[in-house]
């Protein structure tokens, strides 16, 4: 059973999420929060599998509390629900350790599908928060890739930009004429060595080396 924490201000919303999270029969709330320190405390105390964040809330934003509660528990996933899907908003939730960010007009179904994406480990973007990170490196100037990625070649390279662009591992795999298994060998590699934790987290990384 996949546990859920539920964080907004809005308590119809909750209300509404509530009944569509323990509607589904591989998951429940296990509580509620109408602030961002609510959020980090109830984060503590109940250890939820996925807490879903909403940005603007009083006292503690979501970004921040988000930032707390993965500092504090990395066994917590956190899926950033907002109205507001600006590349700000986006690349400081990612920052902050957010392994997914959705709108919350997302398709009831598809929520749910997310909360079980990120509650196995994985991390996901909607396709507007990819385009809003696209959108904040096409505005700014060339930036010269930092040394962290001087261990990547050219085809991994290639790879994290696609990866980057919300390519899935098959699509990967067609763009380069490449087997499945390979696309999937390539990624796992990029993140052995910047690193990093998920997908999600090679979106920043191709944004701050200015591959996108």
């Amino acid at each position: 059973m996949i546990r859920v924490l539920l964080a907004d201000d809005q308590t119809l919303v909750r209300g509404a999420f509530a009944l569509l999270v323990n509607s589904a029969d591989d998951m429940e709330v296990v509580g509620e929060a109408g602030t961002g320190d609510e959020a980090v405390t109830l984060t503590r105390d109940l250890r939820p599998d996925v807490v879903l964040m909403d940005i603007r809330m009083p006292s503690t934003d979501g970004i921040e509390a988000t930032r707390q509660i993965c500092a504090d528990d990395a066994s917590s996933k956190v899926l950033i629900l907002t109205t507001f899907e600006t590349d700000t908003n986006v690349l400081r939730g990612l920052r902050a350790g957010a392994c997914g960010f959705l709108p919350k007009d997302t398709r009831p179904d598809a929520l749910l599908d997310a909360i079980r994406t990120v509650a196995a480990g994985e991390a996901l973007l909607s396709p507007g928060a990819t385009r809003a990170v696209i959108t904040r490196a096409l505005s700014r100037p060339d930036a010269p890739p930092p040394e962290r990625l001087a261990s990547l070649t050219a085809r991994e390279r290639e790879v994290l930009r696609l990866v980057a662009a919300g390519r899935s591992n098959q699509e990967i795999a067609d763009d380069l004429v490449v087997s499945p298994l390979t696309a999937k060998t390539h990624v796992a590699r990029i993140l052995a060595k910047l690193g990093a934790r998920d997908r999600v987290h090679l979106v920043i990384a191709a944004y701050e080396a200015g591959l996108l």
